[in-house]
């Protein structure tokens, strides 16, 4: 049987309709691919910000435990560079004592720093005339190369 001048025709369009499927399959497969990445990278930016959280709350649970110490005791800062909160928490990187004053202790994960603020002469839930010390408690941790937590609490010593 002799093809018809018609089925000449149709030939290649069974192979030009295929090509157009594949082109769009590989297109949606492609900007699938695209979206799984970008999801990836953002999971692994917040598990890095979380574990930082964690590991600076953790810090700042150390530093409150050394201060609530019976024989703690720490000099009541002076002036407003030594009282003000820790500018040098931004870009820590090493324990010790830096130009505000404030001497940073290493811990797994992380540093924390206190300064005595002062005391305050009533406090809430405690006798009248009770007498309080402040200490503020910094706490920093980096996670990676750019997650950086700092938390803070004032903790009153009786």
């Amino acid at each position: 049987m002799n093809p018809t001048p018609i089925q000449y025709r149709q030939r290649g369009m069974a192979l030009l309709v295929s090509l157009v499927f594949l082109l769009l399959l590989t297109l949606i497969g492609l900007s699938s691919m695209q979206s799984a990445t970008l999801q990836e990278k953002m999971t692994s930016s917040v598990m890095l910000r979380n574990q930082s959280f964690q590991l600076a709350e953790a810090a700042l649970r150390m530093g409150e435990n050394a201060v609530q110490a019976e024989n703690y005791s720490l000099p009541v800062c002076s002036g407003t560079t030594e009282c003000a909160p820790p500018a040098e928490s931004a870009t820590l990187t090493a324990a010790g004592r830096y130009a505000s004053g404030v001497t940073w202790v290493a811990v797994p994960g992380g540093f924390y720093g206190v300064q005595n603020i002062g005391a305050t002469l009533t406090a809430v839930n405690v006798p009248v005339n009770t007498s309080a010390t402040l200490y503020r408690i910094t706490a920093v941790a980096v996670v990676g190369n750019n997650q950086r937590s700092v938390v803070e609490s004032i903790y009153a010593k009786y």
